[in-house]
């Protein structure tokens, strides 16, 4: 007769791990990481644009804005069968990735107050809804530069910082 309490009580240990590790991260608080962050030196003193991935190992967040000192003014856009939509905000979803890369997601740095030159870097804070203010050290590249798809061998320094 013991055995019956035992067992129902195994399956209901057994059934609440197994649901608190289902919904663990996404339940939780999101962690961003930012990687592969750049600019190509701009053409002209004008304008440039920016390029980096958002690794989230935790509950979904969103990219509400992005600011940098160098620039008026910088805008998110997003690129689709070639058309260019600034757009106000990106989703950044759970155990997941937001990539902006050429042909893509990709920020514009408008209005810039100087040019930055190829071996500079841009500090670019990154405004997330729940993970606050990332700051980002956007290293300036060759005009031509586009990392291989897949290559993650460079890390952008980010810092965590409060809104």
């Amino acid at each position: 007769m013991r055995r019956a309490p035992l067992a129902l009580g195994a399956v209901v240990l057994a059934s609440g791990l197994a649901l608190a590790g289902c919904g663990s991260s996404s339940s939780g608080t999101p962690d961003v990481k930012v990687a592969d962050a750049f600019i190509p030196e701009p053409a002209s003193g004008d304008m440039a644009a920016g390029f980096f991935v958002v690794h989230n190992s935790g509950a979904a967040d969103t990219l509400t804005s992005v600011s940098s000192s160098v620039a008026g003014d910088v805008t998110m856009h997003s690129t689709e069968d070639g058309v260019m939509r600034e757009q106000k905000s990106f989703a950044v979803p759970a155990d997941g990735e937001l990539d902006f890369e050429r042909g893509g997601n990709h920020l514009m740095f408008e209005n810039l107050k100087r040019k930055p030159k190829e071996g500079d870097k841009v500090t670019v804070k990154l405004h997330f809804a729940e993970s606050g203010t990332v700051e980002v050290a956007f290293p300036v590249k060759a005009a031509t530069y586009n990392p291989t798809a897949g290559s993650s061998t460079s890390s952008s320094h980010a810092s965590h910082s409060s809104q």
